[in-house]
């Protein structure tokens, strides 16, 4: 009997703990725009943004964060979403701001998103990788997570990695390490482009359009997971071969005078 009470008040304690570590979007975020577009439910537990024809919403963290491992679960648009884009990103500011982008592209009902990744430094992007996703987005919650330190960025699905930028800077590269991010997440139309290059329009008799958010948590530390071992390389391997729609490191055309440096590193 004293075992089992022993084991009951080992769950509590357990429970207490992550309850004590959680988020809140009330204490962690503020509503940026969209006015009642965007809407905290549950005690602070779940955010919701949407899309109409008049105005999408947004909200970003209420602090800056420079390295660590930030998760935050989502629920896409269900249905025709095409022409919307989820943005979940991590920005500075100003014009030689660095940023990490999640940016979820809409589509036809029945149809993948496309999960687009980008990473900027100093101002500067055209890193973009897009994958496709071996789920559907838009049935349940699934956690994303970008994990930020001195040697690298990795990004991560369900805790698979897709995705890993390296700190390559003594081979030129420019990497975002000296300027603190925010969170930021917006849900807004872009026809014009999101959808097979915009020749797929957003369907407004199907909105509101709604994106929904939970269980945010962010584990502030440089030394968090300083690199992949090879069960983490197996895994973006995994994805990029199975995956992977567009890599920059092989779009030939679109640098002509040569690749960027860090796609001929291995």
């Amino acid at each position: 009997m004293m075992k089992n009470i022993g084991l009951f008040l080992l769950v509590v304690v357990a429970t207490f703990v992550v309850a004590a570590t959680a988020g809140s979007f009330y204490q962690d975020f503020e509503i940026t725009w969209g006015g009642e577009r965007a809407k905290i439910y549950e005690n602070g537990n779940l955010l919701t943004l949407s899309l109409d024809r008049a105005s999408g919403s947004g909200f970003r963290s209420k602090k800056e964060y420079l390295f660590g491992k930030i998760d935050m679960q989502l629920k896409l648009v269900p249905g025709n979403s095409a022409g919307t884009v989820t943005a979940y990103y991590l920005s500075s500011l100003g014009p030689t701001h660095d940023e990490i982008d999640f940016e979820f592209l809409g589509n036809l009902s029945g149809d993948p998103y496309t999960l687009h990744t980008n990473v900027f430094s100093q101002g500067k992007g055209n890193r973009e990788q897009q994958f496709h996703l071996w789920f559907d987005p838009t049935k349940d919650f699934h956690t994303y997570s970008v994990q930020w330190n001195p040697a690298s960025i990795i990004f991560s699905v369900d805790g698979t990695p897709i995705r890993e930028f390296k700190n390559l800077e003594t081979k030129g590269v420019p990497f975002p390490k000296n300027q603190p991010m925010r969170i930021y997440s917006s849900l807004w139309n872009a026809e014009d482009w999101a959808t097979r290059g915009g020749l797929v329009k957003t369907d407004w008799s199907k909105a509101p359009f709604t994106a929904s958010y939970r269980n945010f948590n962010a584990l502030t530390s440089s030394s968090t997971g300083q690199s992949l071992d090879a069960t983490g390389l197996a895994k973006i391997h995994w994805v990029q071969k199975n995956y992977m729609i567009y890599n920059y490191c092989t779009d030939i055309r679109r640098f002509p005078q040569g690749l960027p440096p860090e796609c001929s590193i291995a």
